[in-house]
């Protein structure tokens, strides 16, 4: 088969077909030639004097070393959820050796941290990840993350010195990958005060705000009977039956979802051994979606699906969804979104969230924050964007000198939308309206029911 030119090979290095061989590269240029059609976000609001922003540039400058030091040290410490033991020390020292005391083990969760500078209201909370992912390190850039919320606290904690206009905590979060500790910081009452919420997430492109799907995940173990697989077959009930009766019946369902909806899965135990029919089989899928009402409608189709195919073998079905913490759709805040370009707009052309179409997108637990207080998540690029994260190539760009910028650029767009938060009374006004207009502050479970009826 004839290749074409700057596509990458048809087949692997094993010898497997690649699917639609070019494809890649030309919607990359597609979403390029459409991004450049797209006006700069603007705002209208006056936020901070620029006095304050001008100082706290200084102070990210300065920092800035010492910043990039702490994020290449997680670099080669990458450690898992719940496991940052070494990151959330590492945190806790960088701001210690600034003059902020720091609390390893906040909330209850042994690998949360959190400092606090200034007092009263407003209070803004600036959010840190340092989870790594198993084999492939910091491939989504959590090193970077802590390092620009670090740095952009640290910088807000030298302003609220000598300015007393409110409150900024630094909440370090574990477990973003699959372990959900945000949600556990909700459920501890860590976000309980808080007005604001912002971290910004290296990728492979700037954007003002974020996209990400909801994501629920489900576990399935069906119970049979063995029996002898040739001798007596009859006296079996086929656990595996199940398992791929319900793999099939997702396989259909996928015709039939939206096309930004993912459902996928794997099986976990299929058997012992060919001569025996299987007593147990078990498999887990994950269930995402763009908006909550639609995850609602994704979840129950899937869960009757996992309870069809045990009706339909005659096996019994254990089911249990969310072993971890659903992951909600993020909500975004336009008004504070705009002060965050603005202030990147003299070193990076910084798109609107809806830039990344949302069938590209990922999910985080900071969905979670961000329906219960307004909060942004806006994106910074540190790899071209032909490069993905969750990749061994994105992992080596987050110990680049393109994440070194990435973290001086992402710590300005922090601090000085914190600040602009802190000194600006209408966009505080603003930024509310937008969250109440969105639906207001959710708990999880309220999320998760979005057609229960108010009694």
């Amino acid at each position: 088969m004839r290749e074409i030119a700057g596509t990458p090979p048809a087949t692997d290095a094993g010898g497997v077909r690649r699917p639609y061989p070019g494809l890649a590269e030309r919607r990359r240029r597609e979403l390029l030639e459409r991004q450049s059609a797209i006006p700069p976000v603007t705002s209208p609001h006056a936020g901070a004097p620029a006095a304050v922003h001008r100082r706290l540039r200084e102070r990210i400058a300065a920092l800035h070393e010492a910043l990039c030091a702490f994020s290449l040290d997680l670099h080669a410490h990458p450690e898992l959820a719940y496991e940052e033991h070494h990151a959330a020390a590492a945190l806790a020292d960088l701001v210690g050796r600034y003059g902020v005391a720091a609390e390893v083990g906040a909330y209850g969760v042994p690998t949360a941290v959190r400092a606090v500078v200034g007092t009263g209201s407003p209070r803004v909370a600036v959010v840190a990840e340092y989870d790594a992912l198993p084999g492939i390190g910091h491939a989504c850039g959590h090193n970077v993350i802590a390092a620009s919320s670090a740095g952009a606290f640290l910088a807000l904690a030298e302003l609220l010195a000598d300015a007393p206009v409110g409150a900024v905590e630094l909440v370090g979060t574990p477990a973003e990958e699959g372990g959900g500790g945000k949600q556990r910081i909700l459920d501890a009452g860590g976000f309980d005060e808080i007005d604001f919420a912002i971290m910004v997430h290296p990728g492979n492109l700037d954007l003002a705000g974020g996209r990400s799907l909801g994501f629920r995940q489900v576990a399935v173990t069906y119970h049979g009977l063995a029996a002898h697989a040739s001798t007596a077959p009859h006296l079996g009930v086929n656990a595996l039956d199940a398992v791929v009766a319900a793999y099939n019946g997702i396989a259909q369902l996928r015709q039939h979802i939206l096309p930004s909806d993912r459902v996928h899965g794997i099986i976990t135990d299929g058997g012992q051994a060919p001569n025996i029919v299987p007593a147990k089989a078990s498999a887990v899928f994950y269930v995402r979606s763009a908006e909550l009402d639609t995850l609602a409608e994704l979840h129950t189709r899937v869960d009757a699906i996992l309870r069809a195919a045990a009706l339909s073998t005659g096996t019994r079905a254990e089911i249990t969804w969310d072993a971890a913490a659903p992951y909600l759709p993020l909500r975004p805040n336009e008004p504070l979104e705009a002060r965050y370009a603005h202030h990147l707009a003299d070193r990076r052309r910084v798109l609107p969230g809806s830039a990344r179409p949302v069938e590209t997108a990922a999910s985080t637990d900071m969905g979670n924050v961000s329906v219960y207080v307004p909060a942004i998540h806006p994106s910074v690029a540190i790899a071209p964007p032909d490069v993905a994260n969750h990749t061994p190539e994105f992992a080596a760009y987050a110990a680049s000198e393109s994440a070194a910028t990435g973290i001086r650029d992402a710590a300005i767009g922090i601090a000085s939308t914190v600040a602009d938060f802190l000194y600006d009374e209408r966009l505080r006004a603003d930024a509310r309206a937008d969250f109440e207009a969105r639906g207001g502050r959710l708990t999880l479970a309220d999320a998760l029911n979005p057609h229960k009826e108010t009694p």
